[in-house]
This record gives structure tokens, C-alpha cells and sequence, in this order.
């Protein structure tokens, strides 16, 4: 299926720096120069998972849209990573997903059959979240394009949001990076039958830690890396929280095979608009590599929860994502202080 794209999965998503520059123009994302209802909770000014409605004092109602052009070429596993992907935006917010619709767009380039078997792979990620896809809305268009629009709920007072980080806050990572680069691979036809399973494997893999990492004392902040890689998701948590972000390159949990691909040149192409989008606000060791930065600004679809969380409540969270099947959570860095001079996020080793 991605011979019918120019592009695949969240590494389509718009450039940060353009989507910005897009909203300030109208004001904001809803346009209305800061007209809000009091029941509206967040919103998308600080470019979070999912809007939040409160409805009463002990339930909120959480929506979020997601959809892209095929990330895999067998029909079922694109729908499976698309739906598993729309559902995160909920589990990022802490909030159960309930129930989803399916948005369609099919080109005359592809089948009835071939596109049902996308909706089965999407029903069937969705049953395996206890979400039933309820209806939905089909166009036709010049490439596939599949994903979800899906409704949540949490207590208003369990919301996890990107902007509660804390100075000296431990940042946790739940699942490995290198997805961009593994899907670039296989539009080459360069990606190895083991490889394909790997990814195949994480993308498919639902972020359930979110509500129970809601619950933790001392968690702060919650969001999951998609479309703008790890530098520039943990930059809107950092902008969000009014803090500065170490990491530790050392200790980010890459997949073994995307590793490999990137020293050889295997780069997916929003790598390089997600760099330019986010330069200014990060400084790299001198003896960075090529690759490092790649994996640094790499598209992640179906991507790891980022957590910030007290340096106390570390091991506990760990555990949390290790029995929700995120196996290889790893502590990637703390929140600091915003000093004077610098980058909002800095990379050690």
C-alpha cells in the first residue's frame, strides 16, 4: 500500500514550525480570539493529545482526532497501527478510550476488499482496547488515508496534560525509538522480515499505562512521541511546563535494526523538517553523529508514552509500563530549570 503515497504513518504529519505559524494566524485552533465555556478543560493551545470537556464533577469527556496515509503494505497490520495510534491520544490524557469512528479516504487505486481488510485491522486494535467503532465517514481521495476520531472520559481531576513537568523531574520513555526509520526502509524495500515484525510488533502495541500512570502520585506530566519525534514532542512538554529538558542519548531504548539503518543513511523524510523545527531550542554534544539526530528527530507512529514524573516515583512507573507490556521503559533524562543561555532541551553522550 505505500507505492500509492508520497509519505506514510505520523511522518506526515504538517512541520511544527509551519503548524505553529498556521495557528497564530487564526488565533489559536479555534479561531474565536479566546472565547472558551467553562467546561472546557484543554485545549490546543499547548498542542496536547486530546481536547477535555468536563461534564460533571466526576467525569470528563476527552476527543481527539488522528488518521494518515499506509505505513505497512499489508492492508490489516495499516489498520491495526492506525487505529492503535488514535487510541494513544486517549491513554496519553490518562483517559479510557470508549468508543471511536472510522475516517476513510479511498483512492480508485484500491480495492473494496483491500480497503475492508484496513477497517478490520482497525476494529480489531479497537476490540482489544474494549472500543467499538460505532460509524464514521468515508471520501474519496488521491491516497488511502485511515484513522479514528475517538471519545474518552476520566475524572476531571486524573487529567494528565503535557504542562505539569516539574525542575528535577526523572523523564521515562515507554517504548523504543527508530519507527520512521524502520517504515523509510521499507518503502526502499530494504527492511528485513524480522524488522517489519518488530515494528509491527511496537506499533501494535496499546499505550494502556496511561490512566494507571495517572493514578501514580508524583506523575506531572503525560504525552506520547508521534509525528515530531522525541525532540520535538518532549520540546511542547517543555514550552507546556516552563522547564528545561537533559537527556541522556545513552540511555533512549532504540529498536536494534533502526539503529543499524541510520548509521547506513536510512533516514525517514520528516527527520529533517522535524531538525529545522526545533534547532534553536536544543543543544547537541560537539561529536554528535549523523545518526544520533536522526534517531533524536525521527517520526515516530504509534510511538511510547513520554512521562514526567518525581524522581520517587521512577521505579514505580517503570513497573506500571512494564505490566502494560512496555518492556523496555527506560529513564531517558530529568527536567531542570530554565536558565539563562542554552537550549530548552540538552543532549548528553
Amino acid at each position: 500500500m505505500t507505492r500509492l503515497t508520497s509519505g506514510g504513518g505520523c511522518g506526515c504529519k504538517l512541520a511544527p514550525a509551519a503548524l505553529r505559524e498556521m495557528l497564530a494566524k487564526v488565533g489559536g485552533v479555534n479561531g474565536l480570539n479566546g472565547w472558551e465555556p467553562p467546561e472546557l478543560m484543554v485545549d490546543g493551545r499547548d498542542s496536547d493529545d486530546a481536547a477535555v470537556w468536563r461534564i460533571s464533577e466526576d467525569c470528563a469527556i476527552l476527543a481527539t482526532a488522528d488518521f494518515f496515509p499506509p505505513v505497512a503494505d499489508i492492508p490489516l497490520d495499516y489498520g491495526r497501527i492506525a487505529a492503535t495510534n488514535a487510541l494513544s491520544d486517549i491513554y496519553a490524557m490518562g483517559g479510557i478510550p470508549l468508543f471511536a469512528l472510522a475516517l476513510v479516504g479511498m483512492p480508485s487505486s484500491l480495492s473494496g476488499g483491500e480497503m475492508a481488510e484496513v477497517l478490520r485491522g482497525g476494529a480489531m486494535a479497537c476490540a482489544g482496547a474494549g472500543v467499538v467503532v460505532a460509524g464514521g465517514h468515508s471520501i474519496a481521495a488521491a491516497e488511502p488515508l485511515y484513522g479514528l476520531a475517538v471519545v474518552g472520559r476520566a475524572h476531571p481531576e486524573r487529567i494528565m496534560t503535557n504542562g505539569g513537568a516539574r525542575a528535577d523531574d526523572v523523564l521515562i520513555l515507554g517504548k523504543p525509538l527508530g519507527v520512521g526509520v524502520l517504515a523509510a526502509a521499507l518503502r526502499k524495500d530494504a527492511l528485513s522480515e524480522s524488522a517489519y515484525g518488530r515494528m509491527l510488533e511496537l506499533t501494535t502495541l496499546l499505550n494502556r499505562a496511561g490512566p494507571e500512570l495517572a493514578l501514580l502520585s508524583g506523575s506531572r506530566a503525560l504525552t506520547d512521541v508521534t509525528g515530531f519525534g522525541l525532540l520535538g514532542h518532549l520540546l511542547e512538554m517543555c514550552r507546556a511546563s516552563g522547564v528545561r529538558a537533559e537527556l541522556d542519548f545513552g540511555c533512549l531504548p532504540i529498536m536494534a535494526e533502526a539503529a543499524e539503518l541510520a548509521r547506513i543513511g536510512v533516514v525517514a523524510g520528516a527527520s529533517g523538517r522535524n531538525w529545522e523545527s526545533c534547532a534553536g531550542e536544543v543543544v547537541l554534544p560537539s561529536d554528535v553523529a549523523d545518526w544520533q539526530r536522526v534517531i533524536l528527530t525521527d517520526p515516530q507512529t504509534s510511538g511510547g508514552l513520554l512521562l514526567s514524573c518525581a524522581a520517587e516515583s521512577a521505579a514505580e512507573a517503570l513497573d506500571i509500563f512494564r505490566r502494560h507490556g512496555c518492556a523496555e521503559a527506560a529513564v531517558i533524562g530529568r527536567m531542570r530549570s530554565l536558565g539563562s543561555g542554552g537550549g530548552v532541551v540538552e543532549v548528553r553522550g
